[in-house]
């Protein structure tokens, strides 16, 4: 699979003007050829909590990449904001080249240092797909923090997207998690975030690909663009020749688990 990562300095709460930009990058790696573009979190709108003006009940944003996966042959992924009766939610939605939603996940962890919990409701689901004959799991920015989501679906995912809005302060956190993510549960890591101040933050993006070794193939920092990397399905071999998730004592762990919550302190 060739896979497009998109690291874009978006416009913050403009979604006309994001979009236009999107179009483009669409439009530049169907050109090149690519099986898959990802975009970051919240990807026409920026990391916002003005969840009235960003808010769709229509799934406008979610028709419009649908359209533009059938026009130019491509698999995206995108992050928007839904509304329903229960209220607002962070989405991260993947649309194949058929224009068909395949992965619709809703962020479990909503970031409660900067009050995202007071205005999105946290997910409740994991969200495992197949793409194009290659099984993924997708999570959002803060969920990397949280390692047992990872391991929920290690064994079952070839490849997890990590879509982000992760501010450059944190940058060695970021690098360092995705890292640790990529070689606890053998798997490629895709993480695409934004760059340039928005929302009085600055993101130095730092999006990269990762290898189950560890290895970053293709990184981007400081700047708006375009990485690309042909990534094999070739996890189970790697998990063959090295098989620490086969290891794993899951009922142990259970058992463990329960036993620790019983302790008094």
């Amino acid at each position: 699979m060739k896979v497009c990562l998109a690291q874009t300095n978006i416009i913050f709460e403009d979604k006309n003007k994001n979009l236009i930009k999107a179009k483009k990058l669409i439009s530049d790696a169907s050109t090149k050829g690519q099986d898959l573009i990802l975009f970051p979190e919240m990807s026409f709108t920026g990391f916002s909590m003005n969840t009235k003006l960003i808010g769709e009940s229509d799934n406008e944003t979610l028709k419009m990449m649908s359209n533009l996966a059938k026009e130019y042959n491509i698999n995206i992924g995108f992050g928007w904001v839904k509304k329903d009766d229960e209220g607002y939610h962070n989405i991260y939605s993947i649309v194949n080249r058929n224009g068909k939603e395949v992965a619709d996940y809703a962020k479990i962890h909503p970031f409660s240092y900067s009050k995202e919990d007071l205005f999105y409701k946290a997910g409740e689901e994991l969200c495992v797909f197949e793409l194009d004959n290659i099984k993924m799991a997708v999570f959002i920015c803060y969920d990397l923090r949280f390692p047992e989501l990872f391991r929920a679906v290690a064994g079952k995912v070839s490849m997890v997207i990590i879509p982000a809005n992760w501010p450059a302060k944190r940058s060695n956190h970021w690098k360092t998690l995705l890292t640790a993510r990529a070689i606890e549960n053998q798997v490629y890591i895709m993480a695409v975030n934004c760059q340039g101040d928005m929302g009085g933050q600055y993101y130095s993006g730092d999006s990269c690909i990762i290898n189950p070794n560890g290895d970053v193939i293709e990184s981007i920092s400081d700047c708006e663009g375009l990485i690309d990397c042909e990534l094999a399905d070739d996890v189970a071999q790697y998990r063959e020749n090295f098989p620490v998730l086969k290891d794993r004592r899951l009922k142990l762990y259970a058992e463990l688990f329960e036993k620790i919550e019983n302790v008094s302190l």
